[in-house]
């Protein structure tokens, strides 16, 4: 395959799984990892980025026969039409619900970019810009665009993009906590788990935190990912000593008896903004509100 507009400076391993749908990633990663792989003859790594004209030769690997496209409940998809919080011609921008992934596997039939693909038919190009947890709600973005993934994956890159989200924890969030700064490190369980632990062999993650509002038993807070770890800001609100509440991976007891006690049923994590700038469009400051169970949460800690 030779690398045409729509693909330059993509990763090569997002690359090949647009690509090779239905190669499940464990097989796509592990031909990376033994050379099967080539890009202009040569090895390269899964992060390599492509450029126009580059040859990509991919070594047959099975892919099994087209299925019928999944079951995505009509009330879902309404759902998420009624979220939409901006478009343009190249972009799409969701509040995306807690609970729906952002793309199907490891057991779901669909995610978030399968519902838009079913809402938007006949859009010939949409792509998840970055991710948010599953549990997590607020604010995603998706290119309508080649051009504009690369712009925005080179603002990533590059940290020139914004993002602040809500949090809520138990007890007294100390001002004096405005920054962590501790490395993380991916493991994965036998159960196929994903867990983030701070370990000095990790890649440095930073946070910066500040408190939006104070209530009886618990602190609303504003975090500041500077990096872009995996639960970055789940395990380093726990490295404070304070996790979040309705946090099932990364909680204690305590936290947990709490988040039972306000009849909190979800994680209380939303990403609140984005801010970054396009050539087209100037400096948006995208927002998502608190969802209704959030904003409910909040209302009876007032009271």
């Amino acid at each position: 395959m030779t690398v045409d507009d729509n693909a330059a400076g993509q990763r090569l391993d997002n690359y090949l799984l647009r690509e090779m749908k239905g190669v499940p990633r464990t097989r796509l990663y592990r031909a990376l990892r033994k050379g099967e792989v080539r890009v202009n003859k040569g090895r390269v790594r899964a992060d390599y980025r492509l450029a126009i004209g580059d040859v990509v030769r991919i070594p047959p690997l099975h892919q099994p026969e087209p299925s019928a496209q999944p079951h995505i409940p009509r009330q879902q998809t309404e759902q998420l039409v009624s979220r939409i919080i901006h478009e343009d011609d190249g972009l799409l921008v969701i509040n995306k619900p807690s609970g729906l992934a952002v793309h199907g596997g490891s057991g779901l039939s669909f995610g978030l970019i399968e519902c838009l693909r079913q809402i938007r038919p006949d859009a010939r190009y949409l792509e998840l810009v970055h991710r948010l947890d599953r549990d997590t709600s607020g604010v995603i973005l998706i290119a309508k665009r080649a051009p504009i993934l690369r712009e925005l994956h080179r603002q990533l890159r590059e940290k020139h993009i914004e993002k602040r989200y809500l949090a809520l924890v138990a007890g007294k969030w100390p001002r004096a906590v405005r920054v962590v700064d501790a490395p993380l490190q991916k493991n994965v369980l036998q159960s196929g788990e994903r867990m983030v632990r701070v370990n000095r062999e990790g890649k440095r993650a930073v946070t910066e935190f500040s408190v939006v509002e104070r209530f009886q038993g618990a602190t609303l807070i504003e975090a500041r990912p500077i990096t872009g770890r995996t639960h970055q800001i789940r395990v380093h609100a726990q490295q404070a000593g304070f996790p979040l509440l309705g946090d099932e991976k990364y909680s204690d007891d305590r936290t947990a008896a709490f988040a039972r006690q306000i009849g909190l049923k979800r994680l209380f994590l939303h990403a609140a903004s984005l801010q970054f700038s396009l050539p087209d469009s100037g400096e948006l400051i995208l927002r998502a509100p608190l969802d209704t169970e959030l904003d409910n949460i909040l209302d009876k800690l007032r009271k």
